[in-house]
Order: structure tokens, then C-alpha cells, then sequence
């Protein structure tokens, strides 16, 4: 019989495939007391549960590629130290050897005992870190369960599936992708998790906060995804199967349209050239970046050299890096923003602080930057020798008052001077610019704009420390509001102010590359975004269709509405279609 669920839709698209359930919560737990005689063998079934856990995560990592490898190998990593972290590893030995308790039993009185740790923290963020417990956890009570071998389980691939569980580590994301899996369904989780984040950039239908999938659905029903709407259809109907593929053709039809799109100018109806720039990360990112016609490089995220390494890499190794992004893009603008790490970042240098009572508001972007001594100066010597190779701006991250930014200015000037003296080819002039992801910064920027070259809006941050919400809790997800008043309001100030001083203002949080907020966007007067690479052509088609001019004229209205209903009524005048406010349950 037809069921339809109902939950959260965190990733565009739809998918039709047999469900795949995990149960990392619902793992059979025999909590019998083990017989003396049977200590030794239930040991040896836990020693080889941790060892396939870990040689999964092996191939897993060494699978990765593309331009997210380095960011999902974050979390494959974090999940590794705590298969090799001894307390956990001996804490469950002795309660098989000293306490008698079966392998699956040790597990969940082991998780328990830790998610109880980490929930009583006072941090939202480490609370958060909870969910590495539960997928550590999960994937060793799978191996417990599991009598095939990794081999054996090779080839028994997902494909065409749906995966229903209540989580999906973003580590899990890709190689699922690669192995067949065509969308997913959570019983819990935010659409502005990091999976979530990761599931649109590979273009993979999620829907979250969907409570009752794993009561409702069994391993084998035909079920049809849609991240549009926030549905699942259990057992659909004809009718159903062909609006799925009605909307298949359509989707073809679109895609066909965007390769059009490859070398087309981003250009509004009413004549207004709008930049489109690309975020990137690693040489994939750039060369996806040039094939959709990128004006650039927005956003250059070199946080990434430091997260998989033990030791801080050079000048010479953070030259090279840089030197072949400016090159990748044959001429055109490359921003590289400054060490971003802190927060959600942890780096295995030792940089970044562990221990922080509040990470989110703690000592990170610049902050760590300036704090570090040497760090700062043997980054800014790496980018302005990639200056001699094409034209580079210097981005700085979360920038919160002007004496940070002329800390910066001296420190850059102090390099190019003994670059220069040393025999370098540097530019004559670079340009140094700040992320406005402070609400302090947003507010300041009048008079911290005479200090800058440009800036870029980071909205993700911004929109959070505005609205005192952590986006990456699902239980706050209705108050994470991009449509909130006081965001217009702060994202049209940092335009009119950049306007007013002639200074470029580009975007490149998530809202740059969502369509849905682009007529907003250009509304509001922002001519620059920074996007994914894979929203490019999605974003050129939708400017390309909207005439800024009558969306300007409505700006006024859109900032003195007083409520998110006011505001979307306002856009549906103009046949602006947007997203429903995410509530939770």
C-alpha cells in the first residue's frame, strides 16, 4: 500500500531505488552474562569487529578523489583515532574480559558512556561530536553483525538504492555515491549538516528529520525520493512512476540546457553583467571551475594544506599549491583566503585549539593567524610570490574590528618587502580584502572600508552569529533563517556600503550558489557570487532569466518587512519560488 512520509528536504532532486536500511541504533545487543569458557572467543569476535572497522575506513580513504577528497578524509580520519584511541579500545576489552558482557553489549554500554559525556557539555559544537561516537560505534556493531567478509561485501555494491538510517557521516557520502546509492533518507540530521551540505554538492537527493522511515520501511521496498518537496513515497504508484519519469525527461532537458550554458555570458535581461566566481579547494575544483566559465577564483580555501598533516607546511610547499591554482585559471582573478582553521577545523599540526570552551566564538581565522607567530608572515610570503603568475586578491577570515586588518596590511607590506629585496617577482599591487562573516564586521564596515580593496560576505557564519543559532543543530533548524528581517537587512548594508565606496562586495556562503535566493540576492544589488563549481551553470540560467532592474525597484518593500511571511510574500509577487521554513519535530 501507498505511504507517504514526510520530513525535510536537504538535497534537491529525486531518486527511485530499493530502500537499504541501517540500523546503527538497533543493532541486536545480547546482554546475557558470558560463561568463563567463552571470554576468550568473544574477545577475538570483538578484535576482528575493530579490525574490519578499520580496514573499512582504510579503503574508504584511499578511495577518495576528486574535490572533495581531502574534506571528506577529514572525518574518515577522525573516526580512525578513535578506532586506534587505546581507552576505547581497552575499555571495551575489559568489559568482555573482566565484566563478562558479549561484544555487542561492551559497544552500547561504551556508547552510551560517551554520548552521555559529550552531551553534557556545554559547547554545541563538541556536543555535536557526538555523532562521530555513533558512527564509530555503528560501524563496529555492522562488522560484529556481519558474517561475509570485506571482500565478499565489495561486491555486493549498492546500486540503485536508497539508503534509510538516522545518520550518514559525511565520510560515508562519496564512496556510497560511488557505489550506487541514489539518495538518502535520515530520521534525524539538519539540512544544514555538513552531509547535507555535501549531498547537494554531489547533486544527491536528502531528505532529513523524516521520524518514522525506519518504523515504516523495510529493507527492499521500492521507494521514490524527493528533496524538493521533503517526501518519501513507500510503494508508489503508477502514477507515481510516471511522474517520476516525466520528471526524469525534464531533468535531462535541463541538464542539456546548461551545457549550453558552458561559455554563455552571466548577463540579466535588462542588460547587467553579473560576476560568477567559483570556491574551490583542491586543482579539481579549478579545472570544473574554467569548464563552466568561472570569472574566477572567489574563494580559495587553503585550510586544506593543513588538515591531513602533522607538521605546518612550508613557504615552499604552500607556493606550489597556490602557484598552481593561479596558473589553473590561465589569467583569470584567484582569491586565497588566509588559514581558516578553528571552529569545526581541527588541524593534527596543533594549531588550531582543542579545548576551547566555545570553539565557534573562540580562536580562530585571523585570530589564529595573528596569534601564531610566523604563521601568518610564511602564508603571505606563499601568496605573493604566486602574484608574479596572474592576478591574485588576498581574502582575510573572520575579521571582527580594523586593528585586525591593519595588522595584516603591515605584515603584508613588511613581505613584499623582503620578498622583493630577496629577488622575487612580485605584483606591483595586491589586493587585500576581509570576510564579513561578524555581525560586528557588518556593522563596522563603514569605517573599516577604507582599509579594504573588497570584501566577501561568508552568509553561512554570518547568518548564524546574527541569529546566536548553531546552523548544524537540527533542533534549532526553524530559527536558521536566511529570510530572517535582520539578515536582509545586514546583507543589504554590507552592499550599499561597498557601493558607496567603490569597493567590490562579492557573497560566497551557501547562498551564492542556491537559485532559489538569487533573484533576492540581485535584489538587494549583489553583482558578485562564489559558488561550488557545480552550481555555476544552474546559477548563469537562473540570472539569465530575471531583470534586476524590477527586482531592484523591489528592494525598499523587501527591507521594511517585518517577518519571513511578508518577505516571501513580497518575492512570490514575482513568481519567486522559495523553500519551506524547516521546522523540527
Amino acid at each position: 500500500m501507498r505511504l507517504v512520509l514526510t520530513g525535510s528536504g536537504a538535497s534537491r532532486g529525486k531518486a527511485l531505488g530499493r530502500a537499504r536500511l541501517e540500523q546503527p541504533s538497533r543493532f541486536l545487543v545480547d546482554e546475557t552474562r558470558l560463561d568463563e569458557a567463552d571470554i576468550a572467543a568473544e574477545l577475538a569476535r570483538l578484535e576482528h569487529a575493530l579490525a574490519d572497522a578499520r580496514a573499512e575506513l582504510r579503503t574508504l580513504r584511499d578511495k577518495l578523489s576528486g574535490p572533495l577528497a581531502r574534506e571528506v578524509a577529514e572525518f574518515i580520519d577522525a573516526h580512525s583515532l578513535i578506532l586506534a584511541d587505546p581507552e576505547f579500545v581497552n575499555g571495551l576489552r575489559d568489559l568482555v574480559s573482566q565484566g563478562r558482557m558479549h561484544a555487542s553489549a561492551a559497544l552500547k554500554l561504551q556508547r552510551d558512556s560517551l554520548v552521555a559525556v559529550f552531551e553534557a557539555m556545554d559547547d554545541p559544537y563538541l556536543r555535536s561530536r557526538r555523532e562521530d561516537i555513533e558512527h564509530v560505534i555503528g560501524r563496529v556493531q555492522g562488522a560484529l553483525s556481519r558474517e561475509s567478509s570485506i571482500e565478499e561485501r565489495k561486491l555486493a555494491s549498492r546500486v540503485g538504492e536508497i539508503l534509510v538510517s538516522d545518520t550518514v557521516a559525511p565520510s560515508e557520502l562519496v564512496p556510497l555515491a560511488e557505489h550506487g546509492v541514489l539518495g538518502f533518507v535520515l530520521t534525524a540530521g539538519s539540512t544544514l549538516s555538513h552531509s547535507a551540505i555535501l549531498s547537494r554538492s554531489l547533486r544527491l537527493p536528502m531528505v532529513v528529520g523524516a521520524h518514522e522511515a525506519l518504523s515504516h520501511v523495510q529493507d527492499g521496498d521500492l521507494v521514490l525520493v524527493d528533496g524538493d518537496r521533503g517526501e518519501i513515497i513507500v510503494h508508489p504508484t503508477a502514477q507515481d512512476l510516471a511522474g517520476y519519469r516525466l520528471w526524469q525527461r525534464e531533468a535531462a532537458q535541463h541538464d542539456q540546457r546548461l551545457e549550453c550554458l558552458r561559455t554563455v555570458e552571466t548577463r540579466t535581461i535588462d542588460g547587467v553583467a553579473i560576476n560568477l566566481h567559483a570556491n574551490a579547494e583542491m586543482t579539481a575544483d579549478v579545472a570544473q571551475a574554467r569548464a563552466n566559465g568561472a570569472a574566477g577564483i572567489g574563494l580559495y580555501r587553503t585550510e586544506f594544506l593543513f588538515l591531513q598533516r602533522r607538521e605546518v607546511p612550508t613557504e615552499e610547499e604552500q607556493f606550489l599549491a597556490y602557484r598552481d591554482v593561479v596558473l589553473g585559471m590561465g589569467g583569470l582573478p584567484v582569491t586565497i583566503r588566509t588559514l581558516d582553521l578553528g571552529a569545526d577545523k581541527i588541524d593534527n599540526a596543533g594549531l588550531a585549539l582543542r579545548e576551547e570552551p566555545n570553539p565557534a566564538l573562540g580562536v580562530r581565522g585571523v585570530r589564529l593567524s595573528l596569534r601564531v607567530p610566523g604563521l601568518l608572515r610564511t602564508q603571505l610570503r606563499a601568496i605573493l610570490r604566486t602574484t608574479g603568475y596572474g592576478p591574485v586578491r588576498i581574502l582575510v577570515p573572520m575579521v571582527s574590528c580594523v586593528e585586525e586588518i591593519e595588522a595584516v596590511r603591515r605584515e603584508l607590506r613588511a613581505c613584499a618587502k623582503d620578498l622583493r629585496t630577496q629577488g622575487h617577482e612580485i605584483a606591483d599591487h595586491f589586493e587585500l580584502g576581509a570576510m564579513i562573516e561578524v555581525p560586528a564586521a557588518a556593522i563596522a564596515l563603514p569605517s573599516m572600508i577604507r582599509m579594504l580593496d573588497f570584501v566577501s560576505i561568508g552568509t553561512n557564519d554570518l547568518i548564524q552569529y546574527t541569529l546566536a543559532v548553531d546552523r548544524g543543530n537540527d533542533a534549532l533548524g526553524d530559527l536558521y533563517d536566511p529570510l530572517h528581517p535582520a539578515v536582509l537587512r545586514l546583507l543589504a548594508q554590507i552592499i550599499a556600503t561597498g557601493g558607496r565606496a567603490g569597493k567590490p562586495v562579492a557573497m560566497c556562503g551557501e547562498m551564492a550558489g542556491d537559485t532559489v535566493f538569487t533573484p533576492l540576492l540581485l535584489a538587494l544589488g549583489l553583482t558578485e557570487f562564489s559558488m561550488h563549481p557545480r552550481a555555476l551553470l544552474e546559477v548563469r540560467e537562473r540570472i539569465n532569466a530575471l531583470d534586476r532592474s524590477v527586482l531592484r525597484r523591489l528592494a525598499p518593500k523587501l527591507l521594511r518587512a517585518t517577518s519571513r511571511e511578508r518577505i516571501a510574500d513580497l518575492l512570490g509577487q514575482m513568481r519567486v519560488e522559495l523553500p519551506a521554513v524547516t521546522t523540527s519535530a
